[in-house]
């Protein structure tokens, strides 16, 4: 396999490759949306395990967004990649604006994604984090700090695929880290997908409104 025709069968793929390495029934899958909640919904469902999400945010470069300069977990976890930031010269005030304005975004997608249901338990439980890809890994980076502080029995980063460099950089991190495809030249992650549309707010709501269903979640009135 040197692609994905879509995110579903990169969760397919993903999944297989977890049951392999087994997977704890009380495992919790934890997807970073919004691309990263389609696959994290196929593990859950064939793996049989509970799903959520983790809302974190890329700190994106000021004029180059898609370059992130550091992420931001919706419990005010945060990493900034200080060498990229000095290098470039960005002013405190520069990611003060950019922190502000993703940390605003994390409030309203927390409220919208939970949909008045509480917050999942982590402690003592194995945790899988699901991306749909790693390209510089700093918002997964905030995901696997933010998990640890709720002091979960092990992290499992899983992604379809990552820039070359990551399995050792996550080592670090993470207690594992399971991945498909690890090219030497990656270039983005969308390069890895034929069909890479955006995931939208409504589609999240499904998945997680079936998988909350499945393992019989609270749900609102």
């Amino acid at each position: 396999m040197d692609s994905f025709r879509n995110r579903d069968e990169a969760g397919q793929a993903l999944a297989g490759a977890l049951d392999k390495s087994g997977v704890s029934p009380d495992t919790l899958v934890l997807a970073l949306p919004r691309g990263g909640v389609p696959i994290a919904a196929v593990i859950a469902e064939q793996l049989g395990l509970e799903m959520d999400v983790l809302n974190v945010r890329k700190l994106g470069v000021p004029w180059q967004p898609e370059l992130a300069m550091g992420a931001l977990a919706e419990d005010g976890t945060l990493y900034l990649n200080s060498s990229l930031i000095q290098t470039l010269r960005i002013t405190n005030s520069s990611i003060e604006e950019v922190s502000a304005r993703e940390r605003g975004t994390l409030v309203r997608r927390a409220a919208l994604f939970r949909d008045g249901t509480p917050a999942p338990v982590v402690r003592g439980r194995p945790v899988i984090l699901v991306d749909d890809g790693l390209a510089t890994g700093a918002t997964m980076e905030v995901a696997v700090n933010a998990v640890r502080h709720q002091q979960p029995a092990e992290i499992t980063v899983a992604v379809p695929v990552a820039a070359l460099g990551s399995r050792e950089h996550f080592s670090r991190f993470a207690d594992r880290f399971v991945c498909i495809l690890e090219p030497a030249h990656f270039e983005a992650v969308g390069r890895w997908y034929m069909d890479f549309d955006q995931v939208s707010d409504e589609e999240v709501l499904r998945l997680l409104r079936l998988s909350r269903d499945r393992h019989g979640g609270p749900r609102p009135g």
